[in-house]
């Protein structure tokens, strides 16, 4: 048997009443710590710092509904969602995510590669907490001078391609409400690694009504290595691009299978569209380690190319504002208006209430209902309803972590355990930027977007968009068998 297969099958053992002084197993199912895989790329943890205080316990079974959610012995990998909210809540930092750093380093010392990152919209809001500011500090300008002054040759604004999200999800909504065939109502988000995997992993049958969009990571991952590099003149293979995230699970996605498309395109399939993710804490070790005070930096901007963002790309960050961004966007892409101001500031879907509900009416479709929940033990309120044949939604947003990005599990530890009063003040710097900062709110308003679709893609949902921008999903069902456990919807 080899170490790896003895760690598993230790980690689906039932223990009993075996002692758990012995802590060098890190996937042991011992009693005050949750199991996890010794490949797992997301999170790794130091045993030595482990004190069997059971948090994590408490996050992953009763936050996340995932540990504890599944028979014993486990089939074949640990269950995990990566979601790393285990590693928010450990006061040891035992649990911290993957540290990818060296691999940037090591990228940004090869003169013959051309490295990129790009920042996520919830990153801006949070980052200034590793460098003493108060939560919710926003520091877009200077995070993009830090990562200049570490010799990243191209700054990207995720928020691009949450606009760009918006679009192609938004016309498959339209597509979907107009009875596309097999592509059932109501559509749930996907931008969320966490609650895709979930979905993968408990609601299998519910697979089809995930929109095919690829998260807005991927989708400027795929851009970044075909328009890119087609407007710059580089190779592909001589490109690695960077992320910066407030997720644990950008980790795994980034290296989904699936999550080739240029390099599909290109007759190279190796070439991956994202090659490595940096959480905001990693990002703060890394400027840390180079001298770089965030404080002492002055503003800079995006590239041009692909760093325009809008309000609606910006509130990607926090729970509700995906929901938020794509109804502003339906509501143009069917009646080809712009949307009242009720939809600029759609407040029941906004707040840190579990589930969230809101019906808006859209001419030419009438009421139109939608759902938010932030979370996975909210996830299945809902999940189970639509399984018992109860929907009444068109739309339902999903977020993995409790406030969306906001309290993401690669987000500072400010507080132990994490604390509504931090997620609430990065969300309304969200919203600020939103609302007071940002110039546009809507997501085809975004000059940079339309062009990408005039010079590249043609139009949303066009066969190059489909090959680069959208994608599929795995039946990991079979990986477990459910204990199936009833969920009280959370109306706090």
């Amino acid at each position: 048997m080899t170490r790896r297969s003895f760690l598993k099958f230790i980690g689906g053992a039932s223990l009993g009443s075996m002692a758990v002084t012995i802590v060098a197993c890190s996937t042991e199912a011992a009693e005050g710590r949750v199991p996890i895989d010794p490949d797992n790329p997301s999170i790794v943890r130091d045993d030595q710092k482990c004190i069997l205080c059971g948090q994590c316990l408490e996050a992953c079974e009763k936050v996340q509904s995932v540990y504890g959610y599944y028979d014993l012995p486990i089939k074949k990998n640990i269950i995990c969602v990566n979601c790393g909210q285990c590693s928010l809540w450990c006061p040891t930092a035992a649990i911290t995510e993957r540290d990818d750093i060296d691999k940037v380093v090591a990228a940004l010392e090869n003169k013959d590669i051309h490295v990129v990152v790009q920042t996520a919209p919830a990153t801006r809001v949070a980052l200034g907490e590793e460098f003493g500011l108060v939560p919710g500090s926003i520091v877009e300008g200077q995070q993009v001078a830090a990562l200049r002054e570490l010799g990243f040759s191209a700054v990207f604004d995720t928020n691009y391609s949450a606009d760009l999200t918006i679009m192609e999800e938004g016309t498959e909504l339209v597509k979907r409400i107009q009875g596309m065939k097999d592509f059932p109502l109501p559509q749930f988000t996907s931008c969320s690694p966490g609650w895709v995997k979930f979905c993968e992993y408990y609601y299998s049958d519910l697979i089809p009504h995930l929109s095919t969009a690829k998260s807005p990571q991927q989708m400027l991952g795929a851009l970044v290595k075909t328009y890119y590099a087609k407007e710059k003149g580089i190779a592909p293979e001589k490109i690695i691009s960077v992320a910066i995230m407030p997720c644990t699970a950008k980790k795994f996605e980034c290296l989904r299978p699936e999550m080739n498309s240029a390099g599909v395109l290109h007759g190279k399939p190796q070439i991956r569209d994202v090659d490595i993710v940096l959480t905001t804490r990693e990002l703060a070790r890394l400027m840390k380690r180079k001298g770089l005070d965030l404080n002492a930096l002055e503003d800079a901007a995006y590239d041009r190319i692909m760093g325009e963002g809008t309000g609606a790309g910006v509130i990607f960050g926090t729970t509700g504002g995906v929901m938020e961004a794509a109804v502003r966007s339906a509501y143009y892409l069917i009646t080809h208006e712009d949307p009242p101001e009720t939809l600029l500031n759609l407040a029941p879907v906004r707040g840190l209430q579990g589930v969230k509900e809101a019906t808006v009416t859209i001419p030419g479709v009438g009421p139109f209902s939608v759902a938010v929940c932030h979370g996975l033990k909210n996830s299945r309120v809902i999940l189970d309803e639509i399984q018992a044949g109860k929907s009444r939604w068109q739309f339902i947003e999903f977020m993995s972590c409790p406030g969306g990005c906001a309290g993401g599990g690669g987000q500072p530890r400010t507080s132990l355990q994490p604390s509504d009063e931090v997620r609430q003040a990065r969300i309304a710097s969200l919203y600020r930027l939103d609302g007071k900062i940002y110039k546009k709110r809507l997501s085809y308003q975004n000059q940079k977007v339309q062009a990408l679709y005039q010079n590249y893609l043609d139009h949303p949902m066009s066969e190059l968009a489909e090959k680069l921008l959208h994608t599929h999903y795995t039946d990991r069902s079979k990986e477990l068998s459910v204990k199936r456990k009833f969920i009280k919807r959370d109306t706090t």
